[in-house]
């Protein structure tokens, strides 16, 4: 066995492979970084490409192309408050406002070593325990998905505003928004105006860009029109302490980054939830623990450190059952299903009899895409910046062209442009009237695995609405929803009163 393990990880090493690794995550970073085009749609386009090439150097191109995506996102979510990508939205919440400080290069240095610390920790539990875990996710049926989701948006409706109702609506809101489009079961249009567009549904595309990056160019050209100028866009400190992370302040955060390394862990091992929802909930769980919560969305380490790690986290945990039981994880980890086949290998337990040597090359891959993700990221962070400091009048017309652009190329629509810009008016409304915007996303994002999962429980219980009763685990997680929401409610009353 050892002799198999050896041969994998030279494998790995060979010069060509580790060439194709280092060209996927420099491609993934420019991806990520580019709003509209994120790490699936990447992998998409490269999975023609890696049919010219072995099986190691097309799994081991792939990977990094994915593991850079999720890094690139956070660079322009923290520089323009514009995530690249879904799971980099809670990366903006504490990244842009350090931006605005003059201390973007710190918060893309803290997302990166964050990346890579949820990556490698992800990447070490794939290797020494992925059967047991996926063991636990096959026991995760309906019922409980169901019962997680409503779980995830109850505890993330407290987030950005001070009533927790507000909250509420503004993901019942989104939820809403998500059901637009053909209805999974009769495959009949619902809510759709006769507006033939909407029969596809929404994308995220378009409302992530209106609602997070044109809602805060509306926003910032109403104050450029009130205060007058033309100043620079944004400025970096010269100050050492404003550009770097210093190992105290990395030893500092090490609780935090274990914490969200593992709720990234546990929730990319689960097939269909992905990485936005592990970003969200590590965000949230931290806020929660911390002893000044304030401070969370001004510009505070811990919360691009909690976000970066949990979503990077769920790269290698994804892999957890499509490597054990052939079943993606999510988005990206169904695509690479296409690149396994096209090699002549189907995921699942028999891989590891089968190809045991390619499974731990593929390992030896994760390691080195890891590794030149931190490299890379630290050579470029320098360029990252400059991108960001020329004046405003230069600055925002890019930004906009960003935008339009982005959301045009998610599905090659004009439609999706108009989309984008009523959904930037919704959210910049929503900031003026405190609904939280975020907690719209987050109910769009679950509300169709939300939807699937109440279906499929109707459906197997022939509507007998007692079928959760025989689930302990959906018993449990929605008892800890009720007891959350009274919770939060009695404390908003008890802010009311002393008020």
């Amino acid at each position: 066995m050892i002799e198999v393990i050896m041969a994998g990880f030279i494998d790995a090493l060979h010069p060509l492979n580790l060439l194709f690794v280092l060209v996927g995550v420099i491609a993934g970073v420019i991806a990520g970084a580019i709003p509209g085009i994120n790490g699936p749609m990447a992998i998409a386009l490269c999975i023609p490409l890696s049919y010219y090439m072995s099986p190691v150097a097309a799994i081991g191109f792939l990977v990094g192309l994915n593991k850079g995506a999720f890094f690139g996102g956070s660079i322009s979510g923290v520089l323009l408050n514009t995530p690249g990508t879904p799971e980099a939205a809670a990366t903006t919440w504490d990244g842009y406002p350090l931006a605005m400080q003059g201390k973007g290069e710190k918060a893309l240095r803290m997302a990166l070593y964050a990346s890579v610390t949820g990556d490698a920790f992800s990447t070490i539990v794939l290797i020494l325990v992925a059967a047991p875990l996926a063991t636990v996710a096959l026991y995760m049926g309906p019922p409980e998905i169901f019962a997680l989701i409503c779980l995830a948006m109850t505890i993330i409706a407290g987030l950005g505003t001070q009533s927790i109702l507000r909250g509420l609506i503004a993901a019942a809101f989104g939820v809403l928004i998500g059901t637009i489009g053909m209805e999974p079961v009769s495959a009949l249009p619902r809510l759709t105006f006769d507006i033939y567009q909407l029969e596809r549904g929404i994308s995220l595309v378009p409302i992530g860009i209106g609602m997070l990056a044109f809602s805060e160019i509306i926003i910032q050209l109403e104050r450029l029109v009130k205060l007058g100028g033309d100043a620079c866009a944004m400025s970096f400190s010269s100050k050492p302490e404003d550009r770097y992370i210093s190992w105290a302040e990395y030893r500092g955060l090490i609780k935090t980054l274990l914490r969200a390394s593992i709720a990234g862990t546990v929730v990319g091992a689960l097939p269909g939830l992905g990485a936005p929802v592990a970003s969200f909930f590590a965000y949230d769980q931290e806020k929660k623990r911390s002893k000044t919560p304030e401070e969370f969305g001004k510009g505070k380490l811990e919360g691009i450190a909690a976000s970066e790690a949990a979503n990077s986290a769920v790269v290698g945990a994804s892999l957890i059952p499509l490597f054990t039981l052939g079943i993606p994880g999510n988005v990206a980890a169904a695509l690479l299903i296409g690149a396994f086949v096209i090699h002549g290998m189907i995921p699942g337990p028999l891989m590891f009899e089968q190809n045991a040597q390619f499974i731990y090359a593929i390992y030896g891959s994760l390691i080195v895409a890891n590794i030149f993700l931190l490299g890379v990221g630290r050579i470029g962070l320098k360029s990252f910046c400059k991108v960001v400091q020329a004046p405003a009048v230069i600055l925002y017309p890019m930004i906009i062209f960003t935008c339009i652009i982005g959301s045009y190329l998610a599905e090659y629509a004009v439609f999706d442009v108009t989309l984008m810009l009523f959904f930037a008016f919704v959210a910049y409304f929503m900031k003026k009237f405190d609904f939280n915007h975020i907690c719209f996303i987050i109910g769009f994002i679950l509300a169709p695995i939300w939807e699937t999962a109440l279906q499929q429980v109707i459906i197997s219980s022939e509507q007998n609405p007692y079928l959760f009763l025989s689930r302990p685990v959906a018993i449990i997680l929605m008892c800890i929803t009720f007891y959350v929401v009274i919770k939060s409610v009695r404390g908003s009353f008890r802010k009311a009163l002393t008020a």
